[in-house]
């Protein structure tokens, strides 16, 4: 079912719709700053599960999550002085940061090291969402299995069908990566340059 959502200003009862949809276990679709993105609630293992099945993806291969804010990171995420000093700049953003999880993020989540890759994106639509919700929603790139994105509501609509609850609609997106940041004791680390700008930020520190 396809949900048409204002990306200037979410309509309160379209946004409590997708929640309830989100509470009872159920898989959505939906925009971000990089791509259209597929999701669940963080804390519903066997939502998680089913978006494994989706992407036929190992469970070996954690998906990042997204918060709604700097204070949200802090609470599912160990942030050092200097990663939140950079975090602070460039959220919300499209950018990934890899970080520590607290035990607040599911064991499934994480990777071997027990990190998590974590997004505060710069879109009114799904940042409206996780703060109706309560919790991160998983966030993981709306592709057919072989990788193929999906670039619109209608062909993510058309390929997965009654698989996914609700695809919101909320018009184009930037059809670009984010930029991903590996946060540690050992220091920082940019894994990936996206369509996030660094401009020096992290030489700087």
């Amino acid at each position: 079912m396809i949900e048409e959502i204002n990306n200037m200003n979410p309509q309160a009862r379209k946004i409590a719709k997708v929640v309830e949809v989100l509470r009872s276990g159920g898989v959505i679709a939906f925009p971000t700053d990089t791509y259209y993105a597929i999701g669940c609630d963080i804390m519903n293992k066997k939502a998680i599960e089913k978006i494994y099945q989706l992407k036929q993806r190992d469970k070996k291969q954690p998906f990042s999550f997204l918060c709604a804010d700097l204070k949200n990171i802090s609470e599912y995420a160990k942030v050092s002085n200097q990663s939140y000093r950079i975090i602070k700049r460039l959220v919300p953003g499209p950018y990934t940061f890899i970080l520590e999880g607290t035990r607040l993020v599911p064991k499934m989540m994480l990777n071997k090291r027990k990190e998590a890759g974590i997004r505060v994106p710069d879109h009114t639509i799904c940042n409206a969402i996780v703060a109706a919700l309560g919790n991160p929603i998983i966030s993981t790139t709306a592709s057919t299995p072989s990788g193929e994105y999906l670039d619109s509501p209608f062909a993510i609509d058309s390929f997965f069908k009654n698989r996914i609850d609700i695809v919101i609609d909320g018009g184009n997106v930037s059809g670009g990566p984010s930029t991903v940041i590996a946060m540690s004791d050992s220091g920082i680390e940019v894994i990936r340059e996206g369509i996030g700008k660094l401009d020096g930020l992290i030489e700087a520190e």
